[in-house]
């Protein structure tokens, strides 16, 4: 990645990475941050889509699984998958607040 962003294994996406106020930045790395994260950001709905199709496997295991401690584990692993598009969602509306940094 860069000095910006890291990489986040469990949401599949990098993520800010900022050590510093934003007014500590200077405008070429602002510009930077934000035209980067645009780019990050629009990948969002498709990794949302991509956990919800997993979801959606997982729901027909459940619906047709016997074992109890199986079944536990697979709904504990949708319950991952929905938390993560949950955290993904948050990330998305991130957004918001970087383009009122930027216009401030």
């Amino acid at each position: 990645m860069n000095q910006f962003f890291s990489w986040n294994d469990r949401l599949g996406i990098p993520l800010p990475s900022l050590h510093q106020d934003w007014d500590m930045y200077n405008e070429r790395d602002r510009t930077f941050i934000v035209t980067e994260w645009e780019i990050i950001r629009g990948t969002i709905p498709d990794r949302v889509i991509a956990l919800e199709a997993v979801i959606n496997v997982k729901q027909i295991q459940l619906f047709e699984e016997e074992n109890f401690e199986r079944s536990c584990t697979i709904n504990s692993d949708i319950a991952e998958l929905a938390s993560r598009i949950n955290d993904l969602h948050i990330w998305y509306r991130m957004n918001q607040e970087i383009e009122n940094k930027r216009h401030s």
